[in-house]
């Protein structure tokens, strides 16, 4: 019988080798290779024609039982979600340490219980006083959750067996969870794959709803193996600085509803409370004539969102190096952007220090936002402040043309909404028609013209 070949994981991202190194070949972590438990008897070869028993297939069109979604009692939330909870789907909750996932996750748990139906909290990081303490101070100290504190998913499941199948199952986190079937410390990439394997079968066979904690590596990724986020039904990200008391929750990954759609929520003593108008959140604070400052009508998904882009230009002495500081945007594309600048238009940014932040924490993803951004730049160096009751959107190109985007006409009617009486966009916008004055620009130059003219 042949030797079984030895593979070791990389604890931190997952690949595979044949041979133990101090470093990962991939992710250049040290010390973070571990040898994968040995094969089975149901990984090895053997007679695939015993032993198995025959699966019935089904039509597309055959008559099933309808899923009907379940509020978690936060809009927001049921927003990310795309409607609701999927009874037997299975969702990971990512995010950054403190940020407010276990808070978010118990007042759902909370709502849920007091509607009749069965909610499950099962902590690893906490003891069950510590999680009764939480849910105190929350005001769902008279929820019915049943709570318990353990990691060994082998016990989980046997409870979960011998009760009625919950509405909700949290388990926070995956991290903590260990299985007996697979050699290894909680945490690793075989047992955190092991671990969510048997909890999900256990969602599937019964119609539970599971919602798995996962924790985070320093850039942002959810920790262990990356077939995680392929196991699971949605991945959310819950997102937001901790300094800031509004916190995103993204959906990056959704089986049953649209992708990038946001729920937002504000941080306060009693808990996370939701944001119905988030447009009116970003825009808060907003001085009417200060130079670099533009408003950009973001979509997350389909709902549109208006935020502030702030830039600084500070000159510099001949000889110093300036600085490119980007906060909320991606650093790579603002370089893009005033490389364009500097070729198309004949302004110069060498010799001066630029700053880049998007007001309220908020992290724009949507490639719209160039427009916005270039303006802001612009009235940043010439030093003249944009109307103030205008919204700036359209993508960029290398050879400066302002090329059309996604939804103009959702942009314009949450810029209507908000007291937005002007607008500024590609020149072959389809959603020019709203209500709010509309003019449209087909190259970066014609931006200048128009911020060195006052717009």
């Amino acid at each position: 019988m042949a030797k079984p070949k030895r593979r070791y994981i990389c604890q931190a991202c997952g690949s595979v080798s044949h041979r133990w190194q101090g470093q990962c070949a991939d992710c250049s972590e040290w010390n973070t290779l571990a040898e994968e438990a040995p094969a089975t008897v149901f990984s090895a070869k053997h007679d695939l024609s015993s032993g198995g028993r025959p699966i019935s297939f089904e039509a597309l069109d055959t008559p099933g039982e309808v899923l009907v979604r379940r509020s978690t009692g936060l809009a927001e939330f049921d927003r990310a979600l795309g409607g609701g909870l999927v009874p037997g789907s299975a969702v990971l909750m990512g995010g950054d340490p403190g940020i407010g996932k276990s808070t978010l996750l118990l007042q759902a748990a909370a709502a849920i219980a007091r509607t009749g139906a069965s909610a499950v909290y099962i902590s690893g990081e906490e003891a069950a006083a510590q999680v009764r303490m939480r849910g105190s101070r929350l005001g769902l100290g008279d929820a019915p959750i049943l709570l318990a504190a353990a990691t060994s998913v082998r016990d989980i499941l046997t409870t979960l067996a011998g009760m009625a199948p919950p509405a909700l199952v949290v388990i926070d986190s995956i991290q903590t969870m260990h299985s007996d079937q697979i050699e290894g410390a909680p945490g690793t990439v075989s047992q955190v794959r092991a671990a969510a394997f048997e909890l999900i079968r256990y969602a599937k066979e019964n119609g539970v709803a599971l919602v798995l904690v996962g924790h985070v590596t320093k850039d942002g990724s959810i920790a262990g193996p990356r077939v995680l986020e392929h196991m699971v039904d949605v991945v959310m990200s819950f997102e937001g600085e901790r300094s800031h008391q509004y916190r995103i929750l993204r959906g990056i990954k959704n089986r049953f509803g649209p992708v990038d759609e946001i729920g937002v929520f504000a941080m306060e003593g009693a808990g996370l409370t939701e944001v119905g108008n988030p447009s009116l959140l970003f825009l808060s604070g907003r001085e009417q004539s200060v130079t670099g400052s533009a408003v950009f009508p973001a979509i997350e998904g389909t709902r549109p969102v208006l935020v502030e882009v702030q830039a600084l230009i500070v000159r510099l002495a001949s000889g110093a190096t300036p600085r490119r500081a980007v906060v909320g945007w991606d650093s790579g594309r603002m370089a893009m952007l005033l490389a364009v600048l500097e070729a198309r238009c004949g302004l110069s940014f060498s010799s001066a220090e630029v700053y880049l932040n998007v007001a309220g924490g908020y992290r724009l993803t949507d490639p719209a936002a160039d427009l916005a951004v270039a303006a802001a730049l612009v009235s940043a160096l010439a030093d003249k402040p944009l109307a103030s009751d205008a919204v700036w959107f359209g993508e960029v190109s290398l050879a400066g043309e302002i090329r059309p985007v996604a939804h103009a006409g959702v942009r314009l009617r949450e810029a209507t909404k908000l007291g937005f009486s002007r607008a500024f966009g590609p020149a072959d916008c389809t959603g020019s028609g709203e209500a709010t004055r509309f003019t449209g620009l087909s190259l970066l130059p014609n931006l200048v013209d128009r911020v060195m003219g006052g717009a």
